[in-house]
């Protein structure tokens, strides 16, 4: 299937490995001229001839001025942004008595206003050229909560409603706005997860991964590449009567409310 967005230009956040790499991937395969962000120079230099990308350009999401350089750069190096896909680490797992202050406002400005930052920088552009993709990564905790994680349970569930509210304000200039919530991705991520689940309860990573993986219908974790192509499709031309919306791929592990 021709997904119609060959030669348009997309800026994925945080794509050096997991969700973002495999997000860059699967548009650099549509023929997308792809920029990919990371703070880890190397690995995103190393990222970036594996799948295909366009541009690497290193930037701290947590600054301001780094996501304007680093924005500036890609447009000046590719040409104006029409896909956008915000994306970040997830904050660390925690509970509500062992997380410090400075830890909910660095993810404060890690997981809601990086992506509020990039879409500030991309967002005028596509308005203007009637023409655009704003992709949210998001979790399934903006849905069902995650015990352990409480941090990311109150920041992603903002960016959802966040996203939401957006897509009504910009479906007009034909700006499209999604979020997709990954369930159990293999990442490494899930991995940190994993192992701390599997340091406090004294069992083996094998364990607990064998335990997740029963509670998801398809019995198994996905893989970046199923989660990049449903990115791909929401940023593609046969998505054009979609926005405001949050799909799921978890493998049918959160029922609907």
């Amino acid at each position: 299937m021709d997904l119609g967005i060959r030669n348009r230009v997309a800026l994925v956040a945080a794509a050096s490995q997991g969700l973002g790499k495999g997000s860059a991937a699967a548009l650099a395969g549509e023929g997308v001229k792809v920029a990919i962000l990371s703070r880890r120079s190397e690995e995103l230099q190393r990222t970036a001839v594996e799948i295909g990308a366009a541009l690497a350009v290193a930037c701290d999401l947590s600054n301001k001025d780094s996501i304007a350089n680093a924005v500036s750069q890609v447009q000046s190096q590719l040409g104006p942004i029409d896909i956008l896909v915000n994306n970040c680490g997830g904050p660390p797992p925690g509970t509500f008595d062992s997380v410090t202050e400075e830890q909910w406002d660095a993810a404060y400005q890690q997981v809601f206003l990086s992506a509020l930052r990039l879409t500030r920088a991309v967002l005028p552009g596509m308005r203007a050229r009637r023409w655009g993709r704003i992709i949210n990564i998001v979790s399934t905790s903006v849905e069902q909560p995650i015990p352990g994680l409480i941090v990311s349970n109150a920041f992603r569930p903002a960016l959802a409603g966040w996203a939401k509210t957006l897509s009504a304000e910009v479906a007009a200039d034909n700006v499209l706005v999604h979020c997709v919530s990954p369930g159990r991705i293999l990442t490494a991520r899930s991995e940190s997860i994993d192992l701390a689940a599997a340091a406090k309860t004294g069992v083996t990573v094998d364990a607990i991964r064998a335990e997740r993986s029963a509670g998801v219908p398809l019995r198994r974790y996905g893989t970046i590449e199923e989660f990049g192509a449903a990115v791909a499709f929401l940023a593609s031309e046969k998505a054009t009567y979609m926005t405001g919306d949050v799909i799921r791929v978890d493998g049918g592990a959160v029922s609907a409310i």
